[in-house]
């Protein structure tokens, strides 16, 4: 019987942060972790609260959401988690959270502004909101219809996966990615204190301006261009 406790230990590890950031509440979240060359993640099973969390109770699942290993049903979320995997072939973490400013910024169904250089450290265009999902969609297979959601989203809006690892789903709430499951729990918290920072912005100033694209375009150099020199 094959192991798996790699997997199975990366994702627990990278689930009992998001309790630990203050990004969910009760079991309102899910990361998960793949293995390229297995062709399997694993991820949190559905429904069990933080405190309770064991590294073996994490699921393994192959791309078509076959269990694979484990006792538990995994993340009702896990066809969306499949989905990405399937089609963007360069990440290896998701995380799906309801934190409360990301999650608001959803419900209004509004991209969130770039209007500082902390949002600019990280990308450079608006976080994109996805429009809700249509009737069609939510009767058919729906989990599954939530990664065509975001897909289509990106496409529509001539976005990178690789440059905008975040997005929110109209009237449901934030997905984000990265290279490995750290950086996707990094990003939802980016997410999460940038959100709370437009909100505050938008409450100080209505008609807050957006961030001119000469300092969008340097902050995001500063760390991610050819020549970057943040950091050691």
């Amino acid at each position: 019987m094959r192991n798996f406790e790699h997997l199975q230990s990366a994702c627990y590890e990278a689930n009992m942060q998001l309790p630990a950031l203050g990004l969910v509440v009760y079991t309102f979240g899910n990361v998960s972790v793949v293995d390229r060359e297995l062709e399997l993640f694993a991820i949190k099973p559905s429904g069990v609260p933080y405190e309770s969390l064991r590294a073996e109770d994490i699921v393994v699942v192959d791309f078509d959401n076959n269990v694979v290993s484990g006792q538990m049903r995994p993340s009702s979320d896990t066809k969306t988690h499949a989905f990405l995997y399937k089609h963007w072939t360069h990440i290896g973490g998701i995380c799906h959270t309801h934190s409360t400013y990301a999650v608001s910024w959803a419900q209004a169904q509004r991209d969130i502004p770039n209007f500082g250089t902390t949002h600019a450290d990280h990308l450079t265009p608006d976080i994109p909101c996805a429009p809700p999902m249509s009737d069609e969609l939510i009767q058919g297979d729906y989990e599954y219809n939530t990664g065509q959601q975001i897909l289509d989203c990106f496409e529509e809006k001539g976005l990178s996966y690789r440059e905008v690892e975040m997005v929110l789903l109209g009237n449901h709430g934030p997905f984000t990615w990265g290279k490995d499951a750290a950086k996707a729990v990094y990003n939802s918290k980016v997410l999460e204190e940038i959100a709370r920072m437009a909100y505050l912005t938008l409450q100080i100033n209505p008609q807050a301006a957006r961030l001119k694209p000469a300092l969008i375009q340097k902050h995001y150099e500063r760390k991610h261009g050819k020549d970057a020199y943040y950091g050691q």
